[in-house]
């Protein structure tokens, strides 16, 4: 995964996306707990993906991107409830779930090759 690699790109971006909700979030609509919830679960998926990028052997490659996945399924979850919840209108909330479903698809696709093998 060394060169060009869109995940890792598409994810950093994403955790920037995740920092700017979060202080949204915490300033604008007071929300403290969920928040803090999404902006753990939604930075941890690029930090995945990089530890990945330095695994020294391949079981350790595919478990960090597993990581990266699950975390991707919670912060869905997250924005999902922050959704549900009023807290995101819906050209917020329709944005960055596309964007976390891109990631999550991505991730999917990585590891399923990956135990193919």
């Amino acid at each position: 995964m060394k060169g060009d690699n869109v995940v890792l790109e598409k994810s950093k971006a994403y955790a920037i996306r995740i920092v700017k909700l979060y202080r949204y979030l915490v300033n604008e609509k007071k929300e403290f707990v969920i928040s803090k919830q999404i902006l753990r679960s939604g930075t941890s998926i690029g930090a995945n993906i990089t530890e990945s990028v330095y695994a020294q052997t391949r079981n350790d490659f595919g478990m960090k991107l597993s990581i990266a996945q699950k975390e991707a399924g919670e912060t869905g979850y997250w924005l999902d409830l922050l959704f549900q919840t009023d807290y995101l209108t819906p050209p917020q909330y329709y944005s960055i779930k596309k964007d976390n479903n891109e990631i999550l698809k991505l991730l999917q696709a990585i590891t399923k090759t990956l135990y193919k093998k």
